[in-house]
């Protein structure tokens, strides 16, 4: 309902409450403030914030959630009267810390409990660091994703430590999931109550009469239309990589090379009815979805709950709905190999089979789902080279677990159910982490094998819509030469035209002994190591469990073996590379 002090007429406010009806509640909440605020241009009395102090709010982001709600938690401040500051880890010191008086910290947890990438070093002085904290009140709100074992892990980490450095907790830690927007927005408000009780003068403010319009983005997601979606891998290959391609006219999103795209999938039918066989529904039965309102299981069970990925937080939902000591027992303290174990390659499908044979209530069963995430994916296009538009590089994937067949539910989405000409739901996720240099003459060094290669497609054709003089050297990886050199006649042509330098590939399967881009980078060493004393920015896109780290070794073994220093030094000379933004990864 609109605010009882809305300047508008009996009709204008009958009118305006049955459009905020049909409205989410953040869509809701947004509109009212906006049109109490704002149509009317009538002046307003508002708080004026007093000061509050200084605040630092402290973030360490890997795709870029983290930031995000650290620039929101600045503004929220400052409106609240405090001098707020926003620091990336990779930009201060642990011993910087002392310093803060009032520190908020938000984190994510990337992979198996790992720090995100920019936020490493910090992160291991910090644990290790022996300093006073004792005048440092602080909060924290840790990022991460229930379907992994080490749920926001770094988060719990940091939060542990401040407090054993003496820092003084002022609001409890925020542990979030995927669908994180609640728990933020609570924790927010409580932090920031703490430290600073609210307190205000009364001030004059004159809002601008202005119509409400569409903005697309996270809370509401374009639907880009298909224009493409080709297999890139030839016949024989055992790999499906897609090439889709998305019209983003009209959108209002913008992009840089680099950035991400988010796309919001829908779950399988296949998938849906083996859920619903599993649970003894129908489909036709009606549940509440949260902020969506009443609507049929099935249609639910499609478009808004995570059917498929099985975690510690669903498991102890279904143990509570079913009462089930079995289910408990896996869950307990001393049975963590057991449920890793368990876990391993199955799905919420098998645990429903397993432990709730007689099947389960729709209420129960999505009451152990929680809210289906979207997938992030590197972006392969280049805004310059193609205005409005936005592609992608994607692996479908299927695989056989415990008797069952498996699919990625974004990948197989986007292979299977998306044609030319169908919607597909997106919003562009940037990540300032991953930037070509300002300088657009400094060479860059690319290691992209497989779908990794997405961004650096992007980065090319920039550079070539820019007419850069930059030299551009790409490493690029896959199984055979004849099926999977994706893109290939896209980096012949740029290296006719001189927008690529150099080209290295890598055919893990084209000959006895396996061959992947870190040898080919070990080959080239003299040359490579050329290129980073004259400057080059170094990038590596792709697979983060063995790829990433074995690209990594091989690049501290090149400044090794050509600088001629030790291993140690060579490992240090690497890390100046990641604090000045010369080494940068985008790994998944």
């Amino acid at each position: 309902m609109l605010p009882e002090h809305a300047p508008f007429t009996s009709d204008q406010r009958r009118a305006l409450d049955s459009l905020l009806a049909g409205l989410d509640p953040v869509q809701r909440g947004w509109l009212s403030g906006f049109l109490a605020a704002g149509v009317a241009a009538a002046p307003v009395v508002v708080a004026a914030p007093v000061s509050a102090g200084k605040l630092t709010v402290l973030y360490g982001t890997e795709s870029g959630n983290s930031e995000s709600l650290a620039d929101r938690t600045v503004k929220e401040a400052k409106k609240r009267g405090f001098q707020a500051v926003m620091k990336n880890m990779s930009d201060i010191s642990p011993a910087d810390l002392a310093k803060t008086g009032n520190l908020l910290v938000i984190i994510s947890t990337w992979g198996d409990g790992e720090p995100p990438e920019t936020a490493t070093s910090f992160y291991k002085e910090f644990m290790s660091a022996d300093l006073s904290l004792s005048g440092v009140n602080f909060a924290v709100c840790a990022l991460g994703d229930t379907s992994y074992e080490k749920f926001c892990q770094t988060g719990k980490d940091v939060d542990a430590r401040l407090e054993a450095l003496g820092a003084a907790r002022v609001s409890a830690r925020q542990d979030c999931d995927v669908d994180y927007e609640e728990n933020y927005v609570a924790w927010l408000a409580s932090s920031l109550s703490a430290l600073a009780p609210a307190s205000a003068a009364p001030v004059n403010f004159v809002a601008a009469a202005a119509a409400p319009s569409v903005e697309y983005g996270k809370k509401n997601p374009f639907p880009a239309e298909t224009t493409d979606n080709v297999i890139l891998n030839g016949e024989g290959s055992s790999k499906e990589t897609l090439h889709v391609e998305l019209s983003l006219a009209g959108s209002g999103l913008s992009y840089e090379p680099g950035d991400a795209l988010a796309v919001i999938p829908v779950n399988a039918p296949d998938v849906i009815k083996a859920i619903l066989g599993a649970a003894k529904l129908s489909g036709n039965e009606e549940v509440e979805v949260k902020n969506v309102g009443r609507k049929l299981l099935a249609d639910a069970l499609r478009e808004d709950y995570d059917i498929t990925a099985i975690s510690r937080a669903v498991l102890t939902k279904l143990a509570e709905a079913l009462n089930s000591t079995v289910l408990r027992g896996l869950l307990a303290d001393d049975a963590k190999e057991r449920l890793k174990e368990y876990t391993n390659g199955r799905e919420i499908i098998d645990a429903i089979l397993d432990f709730a044979p007689d099947g389960l209530s729709a209420e129960k069963l999505t009451g152990i789902f929680r809210k289906l995430p979207p997938r992030l994916y590197s972006i392969a296009s280049s805004p310059l080279a193609h205005p409005d538009e936005v592609h992608l590089t994607v692996a479908a994937v299927r695989y056989d677990t415990h008797g069952r067949k498996r699919k990625g539910v974004c990948s197989t989405y986007l292979a299977d159910l998306v044609k030319s000409g169908d919607p597909v739901q997106v919003f562009v996720q940037p990540n300032k982490n991953f930037r070509l240099p300002a300088d657009a003459s400094t060479p860059v060094i690319m290691v992209g094998p497989g779908t990794g290669v997405a961004p650096f497609r992007a980065f090319v054709e920039h550079r070539a819509a820019q007419g850069s003089c930059g030299k551009n050297w790409l490493f690029f990886g896959d199984q055979h030469y004849t099926y999977d050199f994706l893109y290939q006649l896209e980096w012949q042509d740029f290296l006719k035209d001189g927008a690529l330098t150099r080209l290295d590939v890598a055919f893990s399967r084209d000959q006895p002994e396996k061959v992947y881009v870190q040898d080919r980078m070990i080959e080239r060493s003299k040359e490579l190591y050329q290129w980073l004393e004259e400057g080059a920015h170094f990038y590596v896109c792709g697979d983060a469990n063995r790829m990433a780290n074995d690209v990594h070794q091989a690049l501290v073994s090149v400044v090794e073996s050509q600088a001629g220093i030790s291993r140690e030094a060579a490992e240090a000379y690497v890390e100046d590379l990641k604090k000045t933004k010369r080494y940068q990864r985008d790994v998944y």
